[in-house]
């Protein structure tokens, strides 16, 4: 199968892809990779053909504080600039991030069958859930019942905005108003950060986290034996602000060991009971007690995966509705507003309560029952009759 992977460059979407496009290639795929520049050489340093994305930067009529402008027309646009990439390509199925719309309308150009790859849980508003993003567990009795049923109803007008922005954005590059869809849906988490609904759509398959890491160096532990803290600060630009700083601070002097793992940006001096840089996580996790991170998809299913509770300190986008997640699964302690006090008075009860590794462990075993994200396109592409799938 030759099978293209689109992406956006946001660390928490490009990881993911890569992930899923190593997978496509141990199969016996043929997969080529298209995503943001920062991240193209470090794919093809892995092994993957990988193009750029072009149409991803904002032009002078793009209003990027509109989400839902944003989201829609720059995906008409990266789909005119995929195109013709696409068609050189000649591939049989396109995979296409959430937020990189412009993959599925570019293979729907084509006639070509895609799958939307959801770097996260399932975020499709559903009759029986308070909007996404609440934080709210699923209301219960008439009263949470009738609290869910208004809370939609406040949401609706901005749910029917973006569906009325992305029919304009279709038209707009000759395609019918009315989206048809894929013809599956990917998600990419663990099902402890799941929530049960009555209308899971039938073309959504849990597969658990596509995760990969940006580099092979292994981060140099601080000395001793006391408890290990990793810190995680969020990549997400909605990610809280100075979540290291405070975190060593707060730590000082409470006896732990702490490592930071940072994309960039480590602190030029640290105390010697402290490390930070680039490393592999999954290598610090396996050594890590607690986690203290921004509560973005991609570490606290990590952290999860390797049984490790977490202290979030969620920012914008979706790290509240996956903190609370966490919280309610017992993995997870909340810290909002974050202080360097709150921050070290949360690692203190995660160390103190072993509930929260117990909680940690049993997500951790249930991320073994999810699907296989191959296995799920070639089905995709054997029902479109342009191939036999596997």
């Amino acid at each position: 199968m030759r099978v293209a992977v689109v992406a956006g460059p946001d660390p928490g979407h490009a990881f993911p892809a890569i992930a899923l496009s190593l997978l496509f290639r141990r199969a016996g795929d043929d997969p080529v990779l298209f995503t943001g520049s920062r991240w193209v050489g470090d794919a093809r340093a892995a092994g993957l053909r990988t193009l750029e994305l072009g149409g991803l930067l904002p032009r002078p009529e793009d209003d990027d504080l509109d989400a839902g402008q944003r989201i829609h027309s720059r995906a008409a646009f990266v789909a005119t600039e995929l195109l013709p990439d696409l068609e050189r390509e000649n591939v049989d199925l396109v995979v296409s991030d959430i937020l990189t719309a412009g993959g599925g309308m570019a293979a729907e150009q084509l006639g070509i069958p895609w799958v939307e790859l959801s770097p996260h849980p399932l975020y499709s508003p559903s009759k029986g859930l308070p909007p996404i993003g609440s934080g709210l567990a699923p209301g219960r009795g008439v009263r949470g019942r009738l609290r869910d049923t208004v809370m939609r109803a406040l949401t609706a007008r901005s749910i029917a905005q973006g569906r009325t922005q992305r029919s304009l954005a279709r038209t707009s590059i000759g395609l019918p108003a009315r989206d048809p869809g894929p013809s599956a849906r990917l998600i990419a988490t663990i099902p402890a950060l799941e929530v049960e609904r009555p209308d899971w759509p039938e073309d959504a398959h849990v597969i658990g986290p596509l995760l990969w890491e940006p580099t092979d160096d292994l981060l140099e532990l601080p000395d001793g034996e006391s408890p290990l803290v990793m810190v995680a600060p969020s990549t997400a630009f909605t990610g809280a602000e100075g979540m290291l700083e405070m975190a060593l601070k707060g730590l000082d002097g409470t006896g732990v060991r702490v490592v930071a793992s940072v994309l960039d940006g480590a602190p030029d001096v640290l105390p010697n009971w402290a490390n930070a840089g680039l490393g592999r996580q999954d290598e610090l996790l396996r050594h890590a007690d607690v986690v203290v991170c921004g509560g973005g998809h991609g570490m606290l299913a990590k952290a999860l995966m390797h049984g490790v509770p977490v202290v979030t300190v969620p920012g914008g986008g979706d790290q509240w509705e996956l903190a609370n997640r966490a919280a309610r699964q017992g993995s997870a302690i909340i810290v909002r507003p974050p202080t360097a006090t709150s921050i070290a008075g949360a690692v203190a009860d995660v160390l103190a309560d072993p509930g929260f590794a117990r909680a940690a462990a049993v997500a951790a075993a249930g991320a073994t029952s999810v699907g296989d994200p191959v296995e799920v396109c070639h089905e995709v592409l054997a029902r479109s009759g342009r191939g036999t799938g596997r």
